[in-house]
């Protein structure tokens, strides 16, 4: 039985775990060849791709360098996908508001109140702020211009998925994150309208609360407490938002661009 995507070329960034690894697996499985591009070359290759290639998302020539080496591998590219992404940098103030979380959640268990505040932005350097939106908003530029590249020259049409978070639209996170992943909604609109013309799609898959490594840095408490605010009543997995990548860069979309696919189990609608 034929895949949806059979012939077509892949792009994946943040490939090596969680999601991405689950996003390779599935265009795999419709029949893609998949360039998996991490910053842990050990992770990409791991993940079963086609071609494991370190790269790192936040350097621009690593990025140009890695479509260029996946376009001579497969001979073409049609699909990029914008997945890699990280929650939390040195000197973005982390460590002092889980801190200030923890003790506050102590107070309220011992005294049913509490004086403490939670502050993470008056604690976020300058590199912490910049190292989280460098890899979440500057990577997906960064893709997003290489792959059209190639499609420019190739004179052929392809399809751009970015990975956001209902984040964007919640406020529930931290500034930088937040901030880089409503910046992707933003790039995905512009983009949608502007590469019509030569037949790139672009759009966002936004997930809620997903089971994956990125969850390591959270509190057990918060993750119980976002559990218990998904109507589904659990984190999505990795898989899940897979399939709604797949859709997106198949054929089964070809009207749809410059829109985002919610999917976290109800807990928030964009």
């Amino acid at each position: 039985m034929a895949g949806r995507l059979d012939g077509r070329g892949a792009i994946v960034t943040g490939a090596g775990r969680g999601i991405g690894r689950a996003i390779v697996e599935r265009l795999a499985a419709e029949g893609a060849r998949v360039a998996a591009l991490d910053l842990n070359l050990t992770d990409a290759q791991a993940s079963g791709a086609d071609l494991a290639l370190a790269c790192n998302v936040a350097d621009s020539a690593s990025v140009a360098a890695a479509v260029a080496a996946a376009r001579e591998a497969f001979g073409r590219l049609d699909i990029a996908v914008h997945n890699a992404g990280i929650g939390q940098a040195s000197g973005d103030g982390s460590e002092e508001f889980y801190g200030a979380m923890a003790r506050r959640n102590a107070e309220l268990a011992e005294k049913g109140s509490s004086q403490i505040i939670a502050d993470q932005l008056i604690h976020m350097e300058d590199e912490g702020w910049a190292a989280v939106m460098a890899v979440n908003i500057n990577g997906a530029f960064y893709l997003a211009r290489e792959f059209t590249r190639v499609l420019a020259k190739d004179g052929n049409p392809g399809a751009i998925v970015a990975i956001s978070s209902t984040s964007a639209q919640s406020g529930e996170g931290s500034p930088h994150y937040c901030a880089s992943k409503a910046a992707i909604l933003g790039l995905v609109r512009q983009l949608s309208r502007e590469l019509a013309p030569r037949a790139i799609r672009v759009n966002a898959v936004a997930p809620g609360p997903t089971n994956t490594p990125i969850m390591s840095g959270i509190p057990p408490e918060w993750i119980a407490s976002m559990e218990a605010g998904v109507p589904l009543g659990r984190l999505a997995d990795p898989a899940e938002i897979a399939a709604a990548v797949a859709f997106l860069a198949s054929d089964d979309a070809s009207f749809v661009t410059g829109s985002v696919l919610t999917a976290n189990g109800g807990s928030y609608f964009l």
